[in-house]
């Protein structure tokens, strides 16, 4: 009885090592490797702004500064400013005292008398100046502010805060705004021709006779950990760990289809 020759090397699959081994795949894993490493890149990105290794001191917000040392016009405002106290200088437009409605003060709703304030000849700032409880007092407030703005400068100490965002006015009542929006008090503002607008405004610390002072505590000391840019962080991690498993996924599906095509062959 004869020993059966054994089968040529050619005549087996081939092993997956060698799948991956193959030009095409080391091709493939070298984009692999440049994908992971832009999301290392940017995951190292996003831990880097999760943590402030400078945060503002304790009180920080509560040492008036000058505005433009805090923004300038036309720019954001840096998150870690906001509600700063600052003060500047300059003379109210008679004709842009304008209400704003739905503003609480102290758990009461009532309503803001507002005014364009020109720091200088073609800059100007909106000021939210005081509170009013009713329609009526804001009305009468906002007429005797017009009567009385003139050409003498004024000075102002208040918190810079984000504008709140444009809102579409009820359809009974067009003209309401229930946001602090200097975008939106811009619309109506007299003489804005090439003028250079804050995007913030200024809640004024002390009001005019015949409104009442804003209520705008000093904002909360924020931790110094953003934990919402770790998780991104996290998350690009795991998209370059996931670069890798699809070139291995991709290569073994590969070595399966070879296998399977060998198997076949063989059976017919």
């Amino acid at each position: 009885m004869t020993t059966p020759e054994p089968l040529a090397p050619q005549q087996f699959p081939p092993t997956l090592r060698e799948v991956m081994l193959r030009g095409r795949w080391i091709g493939v894993l070298v984009l692999c490797l440049v994908v992971a490493g832009v999301f290392a890149w940017l995951g190292q990105w996003q831990l880097a702004r999760a943590i402030d290794t400078d945060p503002p001191a304790p009180g920080a917000t509560e040492q008036v500064r000058p505005l433009t040392d805090v923004v300038e016009p036309g720019e954001y405002l840096d998150e870690s400013l906001g509600g700063q106290r600052v003060e500047t200088a300059g003379t109210w437009v008679a004709e842009d005292f304008i209400i704003v409605s739905s503003r609480a003060n102290d758990g009461a709703e009532g309503y803001w008398v507002t005014g364009q304030l020109r720091v200088d000849e073609r800059t100007s700032i909106a000021v939210a100046l005081g509170w009013a409880a009713t329609r009526e007092e804001a009305d009468a407030a906002a007429e005797a502010l017009s009567s009385g703005a003139g050409s003498t400068p004024v000075e102002i100490t208040g918190r810079i805060i984000d504008d709140e965002g444009v809102q579409l006015p009820p359809r009974d009542d067009v003209m309401r705004l229930d946001r602090m929006s200097p975008a939106a008090l811009l619309s109506r503002w007299h003489d804005v021709d090439q003028l250079g607008v804050y995007r913030p405004y200024l809640a004024s610390i002390e009001a005019p006779e015949g409104l009442v002072d804003i209520s705008s505590p000093a904002p909360e000391i924020k931790s110094p950990i953003n934990w919402l840019n770790i998780f991104y962080a996290a998350e690009w991690a795991i998209f370059a760990g996931f670069a890798f498993y699809l070139w291995y996924r991709l290569a073994r599906d590969a070595w399966e289809r070879e296998v399977e095509e060998f198997e076949d062959a063989a059976a017919a």
